[in-house]
């Protein structure tokens, strides 16, 4: 089964970055990548309770510890995770 993750970036600084994610710009949660800890943080699940938030959760994290790891901390405005 093919999955898909839109990500869009909504506030960066020194010390995290918080993207909007979910399977389309419709429906979207939000998720924070605390740069010092490294951990990740859904500060808001998918708004439709039909829709698993916690499997877009964890390919919205997988996508931003590639960008924090093997991209240098680079985290662009769109990114998405796809399989």
């Amino acid at each position: 089964m093919a999955s898909y993750v839109l990500l869009i970036k909504e506030h960066e600084d020194e010390t995290s970055v918080i993207y909007k994610f979910g399977p389309n710009e419709q429906v979207m949660g939000k998720i924070e990548l605390n740069k010092e800890t490294r951990k990740f943080s859904e500060l808001e699940s998918l708004p439709d309770p039909s829709i698993p938030s916690a499997f877009y959760f964890d390919r919205a994290a997988q996508r931003l510890a590639v960008c924090f790891v093997r991209e240098g901390g680079k985290f662009p405005d769109r990114t998405s995770f796809e399989s």
